[in-house]
Parts: C-alpha cells; sequence; structure tokens
C-alpha cells in the first residue's frame, strides 16, 4: 500500500515515532531541482538534478518520489509515496496509459530531515514503440534481451507482434542483452544470437539519422552504451541477413531506454524508424500551481 506524503520517516529506525527529541535532526537539505520525464508504456521515467546529494554526500540517505492525480489543471491535494533510490532516476510502472499524474521528488538525510519538494511535475504514460525499456540482466532478466524481428509465422512479414520484443536473453535467440559492470555501474550492450554482430555507429541526434547500415565494420564485441549513442545490427538467421539500429536516449545505473528501428526486406541496408515515430525526447510539464 502507498504511504501518504505526510507520514512520518520510519525505515531504518530514522524517526521514532512519539519521540519529542528533535535536536540530532539537521537542517533539510536542498529540495531536488530539475525534474523532468520521459512517457513509457505503463511507466513514467523520472529524472532530476543530483543536486541535494551534492550539497552534502556524507549527510545524503534517497530521494523519496511522490504521486497525486492531475486533472490536467492541478495537481491532486493527497500525495502518496511511490518509492525510494541514491540516484537521481526513478522509475514509476503499473500504470494505466493515458491517465495523468502529478510527481514530487525530496531528499532525506541520514539524520530523518527530509527537504521541500520539488516542483510538481505531470505526464502520462502512453502505448509507444520508441521507448524501449532494457533492464541490465542481473537486475531484471526477463526484461533485459531484445529481439528485433522473429518472424514466428515465416510468412516474411514484420507483423506487429513479433517486432522489438523484450525478452529473458537464456533462450539465445534475442539479439542483444544488457549487461552491467558492477565495477563502475556502466551498461552494455551485448550480442547473445550467434547471427548477429553489432558495431558503434556514434552520437546521433534521433535514430533517423542512421538511414543506411555500414557494410563492413561489426564484431561480437560488447559496446559500452552511452546516451544519444547510435548502434548497427548485422543478423544472419534462416530468413537471410537483416540490419537493425537503435538509439540510447538515457542510460541509469540498472536500466537504459532506446529507440530501436529494423529492416525486415532481407539484405536491404536501408533503416527506418517503426510506424514513423520520431525519437524519444523529454514528455511531461512543470506544474505551477499545485493545490
Amino acid at each position: 500500500m502507498r504511504t501518504p506524503f505526510a507520514t512520518l520517516l520510519a525505515a531504518a529506525g530514522l524517526v521514532a515515532l512519539g519521540c519529542n527529541n528533535t535536536n540530532s535532526v539537521g537542517a533539510p537539505l536542498p529540495a531536488p531541482q530539475d525534474l523532468a520525464s520521459v512517457s513509457l508504456n505503463q511507466a513514467i521515467d523520472l529524472y532530476w538534478a543530483d543536486n541535494s546529494y551534492a550539497s552534502a554526500p556524507s549527510r545524503f540517505l534517497w530521494y523519496r518520489i511522490f504521486s497525486t492525480s492531475y486533472d490536467n489543471v492541478r495537481c491532486g491535494a493527497t500525495w502518496q509515496l511511490e518509492g525510494t533510490t541514491i540516484a537521481p532516476e526513478f522509475l514509476v510502472g503499473a500504470l494505466t496509459n493515458g491517465v495523468p499524474r502529478c510527481y514530487t521528488v525530496t531528499a532525506v538525510a541520514i539524520d530523518g530531515a527530509e527537504s521541500d519538494q520539488s516542483l510538481p511535475w505531470q505526464d502520462t504514460p502512453r502505448p509507444d514503440a520508441r521507448n524501449v525499456v532494457l533492464y541490465a540482466s542481473a537486475t531484471k532478466a526477463d526484461s533485459s534481451g531484445f529481439l528485433f524481428w522473429d518472424d514466428a509465422n515465416n510468412d516474411g512479414v514484420g507483423d506487429p507482434n513479433e517486432l522489438g520484443l523484450v525478452e529473458n536473453p537464456s533462450g539465445g535467440i534475442v539479439d542483444f542483452k544488457i549487461d552491467r559492470n558492477n565495477a563502475d555501474s556502466t551498461l552494455w550492450l551485448v550480442p547473445v544470437y550467434s547471427g548477429t554482430t553489432m558495431l558503434e555507429y556514434g552520437t546521433v541526434d534521433d535514430l533517423t539519422a542512421i538511414d543506411y547500415a555500414p557494410a563492413t565494420g561489426y564484431s561480437r564485441d560488447s559496446l559500452q552504451a552511452f546516451p544519444g549513442d547510435g548502434y548497427v545490427f548485422h543478423i544472419l538467421d534462416p530468413s537471410g541477413l537483416h540490419y537493425g539500429a537503435v538509439r540510447v536516449t538515457h542510460v541509469g545505473r540498472r536500466y537504459l531506454i532506446l529507440d530501436w528501428s529494423v529492416q525486415t526486406d532481407p539484405g536491404n541496408p536501408e533503416l527506418t524508424l517503426r510506424g514513423g515515430l520520431l525519437t524519444a525526447k523529454p514528455t511531461g510539464s512543470m506544474v505551477a500551481t499545485p493545490r
């Protein structure tokens, strides 16, 4: 059950309810700044500046993320806890597409002092083929592998339910998976299917900039994921040679977000974004006057 915003922080014994001695609680950390988001399918990816942590690293404990209703004008009055995180990002899941909500973030110190709310931000989840979330395999294996096209009925046509599949890589049929280097928290694209090789295309403004797949330069080497970078895939399977591409739009510590394209015409190096959709951009907006 979600916890109302007004509920005192009790986790880890930071605040003892009924205790009147507040001498050990210091000044609150600065409120998190620059809250923004990207609308996903049944989810909202929130991110913000890490200024609260930067102001006092030795006092910082975590961020708390809250949400409430939104009537297209103002935020609702009752804020509910969505979760906590030590990173300046949070993925709010299990949402209903088409239903807007307001979000805000606070910073909590190790002595229990909690900052003011960030300026509220509203966004609405929606069905979208662009913003695909892939987790590191050690974090959430079932959502760590990506398969550009599985021609399940062998008709040579890219049916909607055959394209852009997020699956567990253990079966060996996904084109690539996401692994995390625990030493430095970087995320890496790792080829899985035996017929898949890939190359780093470089920084691109949007996925449509990768209009033709290069003829050479592919390998089975893992590639580090960088925001704004494009990656092209050379896929040789029983249906023939196909090319795919992704552009990474966000890289966190546990997951990344990407846009993708695939060419189902065998041997054709032309790459176009599925459905003609534009690349992912920040969505939502600041709410100036919450009630």
